[in-house]
């Protein structure tokens, strides 16, 4: 073998690169040139912004007070008052709570608008609605014997039958131990964080806290067992509506507020409704919004997760 290669004229051999790289040399065409600099322009411009946006973010913090500085503003008039007149004002003891979902309740409303942003968002760039599954290959395991059936495109799917469990394509055998670990501490986990939420504004916790529990208990499960079975337990569907109704429940509550005579978001317009005092009524109110931040946070993280871990397809994930 090794002589009749060596016998073979130099020219032919030559002759044999030469159309293989006339070959490659071709499938690089102009289009790919220009869209090859093309790339490298936008990537150079994005630079420039992202340099220009830090410069000046890092200039405007020179006029910012010292760190810890007691003399500053916020030591001098902010923070002695919300100190001494939150819980007259408001009845809540955790004065970080009542800062942010009642005296700059704006604030938070609109920060909860933004994870629902990020959630929409992510929706709209990453999630794929295949119409078609045939066309992808499938594994399915057989319950009873343990045995892995690897069906190619087009073959036929034994969807519904109660013998067979639809794996990932890198499935890895669910260990027992996990399983029921997980099954015992999930229910504990998802307590605590309504505990978080509904005792948030009296101590250390709230809406984004207990919201992120609650969403990270879901994706616990997801993690230990498949995508599709938490899909089926708590659909995209269901992600999209708590995450709206969580905004709208905050936003609501301010327009309840302004059809009640107040200002937007002033709690103590509830007092009527609720049948308690002025100041009582703002504390309730704030666990009103807090739960709505706490739905929205929740659902915004699972329907996140749904899209990133499964490239938007909602078939395989993590």
């Amino acid at each position: 073998m090794f002589r009749r290669t060596a016998e073979k004229p130099a020219a032919q051999l030559c002759e044999k690169l030469k159309v293989e790289f006339t070959f490659h040399f071709q499938l690089f065409t102009v289009e790919d040139y220009i869209d090859l600099q093309g790339g490298k322009r936008l990537k150079t411009v994005g630079l420039l912004i992202v340099l220009v946006c830090g410069g000046l973010l890092i200039y405007g913090t020179s006029d910012f007070p010292g760190w810890g500085d007691p003399s500053s503003p916020a030591s001098n008039y902010l923070s002695p008052r919300y100190i001494e007149k939150t819980m007259e004002e408001t009845s809540v003891p955790n004065i970080v709570t009542a800062v942010l979902a009642d005296y700059r309740g704006y604030d938070t409303m609109f920060e909860t608008a933004v994870v629902f942003s990020a959630a929409i968002a992510c929706f709209f760039l990453l999630r794929v609605f295949k119409s078609d599954e045939a066309d992808e290959t499938r594994y399915y395991r057989h319950i009873p014997s343990g045995v892995t059936l690897r069906i190619e495109k087009g073959g036929r799917l034994p969807k519904g039958s109660a013998e067979f469990e639809r794996i990932d394509t890198s499935w890895v055998p669910h260990d027992l131990i996990i399983k029921a670990t997980t099954r015992l501490i999930i229910p504990f986990i998802q307590i605590f964080a309504l505990y978080v939420i509904a005792h948030g504004h009296h101590s250390p916790g709230g809406g984004f806290q207990g919201g992120v529990i609650l969403g990270a208990a879901v994706i616990l499960f997801a993690v230990t067992r498949d995508l599709r079975t938490t899909i089926q337990r708590m659909g995209e569907k269901i992600c999209a509506l708590f995450c709206a109704a969580g905004v709208f429940l905050y936003a609501g509550t301010g327009f309840l507020c302004l059809l009640l005579g107040k200002n937007y978001l002033d709690y103590s317009a509830l007092a009527g409704i609720l049948g308690v005092d002025p100041v009582t009524a703002r504390s309730h109110g704030i666990l009103v919004v807090e739960i709505g931040v706490g739905l929205s946070v929740m659902a915004a993280i699972i329907w996140i997760y749904y899209n990133l871990s499964s490239a938007g397809k909602h078939d395989e994930g993590l």
